[in-house]
């Protein structure tokens, strides 16, 4: 397919099923992760958010029988992004939530063909605050990293993800609008 602007259409469908996955996510009830910036007292939370290769589902059900709690689970083709994906991945998992107690998981099947999953970018660093602070701190976090999707508004807020210098997946967003 034509590349424009830099950006093949597969990678836009591919980065808004990734931001879709995110942004299926309530922006609330997030893990109790409290980190205080000096200059703004707002909240951030951090979630781990786990991928996997097609058995999100299976995986997630397994940690609901070990650990309890209710699931939510919303496949590619529940979902608005469904006549933006390939047949073959209306199946898959685009977001799941495990929560019990204190604990928050999230997770989906891995929606990029274009990459491969391995050990070490499977498991992500969830990071959802106010817009302002979100870019301070991807910019921050952005330092000697492979920035993979810039900040970005998408339909639900702003989304971006980058892998930092020391190898960590970080995934950003904020359910306010880009002004």
């Amino acid at each position: 397919m034509k590349e424009m602007d830099g950006i093949t259409r597969r990678r836009f469908v591919m980065s808004a099923a990734s931001a879709a996955t995110v942004g299926a996510l309530p922006m609330d009830s997030r893990a109790d992760s409290n980190l205080q910036n000096s200059t703004n007292q707002e909240r951030i939370t951090l979630t781990p958010y786990l991928l996997f290769n097609g058995n999100c589902h299976e995986a997630m059900e397994f940690y609901r029988s070990c650990l309890g709690g209710g699931l939510e689970v919303m496949k590619v083709k529940e979902s608005a992004v469904r006549n933006h994906m390939p047949q073959a991945q209306q199946e898959k998992v685009l977001n799941a939530r495990l929560r019990t107690g204190g604990l928050d998981i999230s997770a989906s099947d891995w929606l990029r063909p274009g990459r491969t999953p391995v050990r070490g970018n499977t498991v992500c660093m969830y990071l959802s605050c106010g817009l302002e602070l979100l870019k301070v701190l991807f910019e921050k976090l952005s330092d000697g990293a492979e920035v993979t999707d810039p900040l970005t508004a998408q339909f639900f807020g702003v989304y971006g993800a980058l892998n930092d210098r020391f190898g960590v997946r970080w995934m950003f967003v904020s359910n306010e609008q880009a002004g």
